[in-house]
């Protein structure tokens, strides 16, 4: 196995898990966010607004990744949307990712016991009170777990990022390997790096669980 090669190529590899993790905490800040609004529409919202919002969720669900890239990155340019393959890269993620995570939330919202809500509301207690001091402290416990595995299988779709030219880790792999005309050392790097970023968020999402968990059993305590 040649060592040398990574002292060769380390910089480009570092450059491309950069990107790699731009893209990917970006667009899944971006699509938590867009898909705890869309579950909060499809709770609230009326009829013909859950109905879109349906159709939108079963869609993106319905469609490979790459295919709603592809249609972003170079289909794009007809609508007069024109972006670059990193801003391409990222809007897809969070267009991806948004239908996954409204139904992370909405069966978390589903979890809460009913009885709850309507003694806050028979109390008088607003909607938005009741979403942000009631519901959404016992969703985010409940949904702890999903929310990361989904996030690490975010993670590792942004090896797909590199059919647009991203200059993601894979991207880089693959020019070393092309340029070397060696494979093992550069997929073994890559498989390194993805294998650390799943490592890392998987101990994250525990630590947070653990930590929402001693806080809700703290209130229930002091209760």
């Amino acid at each position: 196995m040649e060592f040398d090669l990574f002292l060769r190529y380390g910089p480009d590899l570092l450059k491309g898990f950069g990107i790699t993790l731009l893209c990917w905490i970006i667009g899944s800040a971006g699509g938590a966010v867009l898909g705890f609004v869309i579950a909060c529409l499809m709770r609230w919202s009326a009829a013909p607004v859950r109905w879109v919002l349906g159709a939108y969720i079963e869609l993106i669900r319905g469609t490979p990744f790459m295919i709603q890239l592809f249609l972003l990155y170079y289909g794009g340019p007809y609508m007069g949307l024109v972006l670059t393959p990193v801003q391409a890269g990222i809007a897809s993620f969070i267009v991806y990712g948004s239908p996954y995570f409204a139904e992370i939330f909405r069966s978390g919202f589903q979890a809460i016991p009913p009885g709850q809500i309507e003694a806050a509301r028979a109390i008088g207690i607003s909607e938005f009170t009741i979403l942000r001091r009631i519901m959404l402290p016992q969703t985010l416990v409940l949904i702890t777990a999903p929310l990361t595995n989904f996030v690490i299988i975010l993670s590792k779709e942004t090896a797909i990022l590199s059919v647009v030219t991203v200059p993601e880790l894979l991207f880089q792999t693959q020019t070393m390997a092309a340029e070397t005309f060696t494979y093992v050392e550069p997929f073994l790097a890559l498989s390194l790096f993805y294998w650390f970023l799943v490592v890392l968020t998987a101990e994250l999402g525990r630590r947070i669980e653990i930590r929402a968990t001693r806080h809700l059993k703290r209130a229930a305590s002091s209760t």
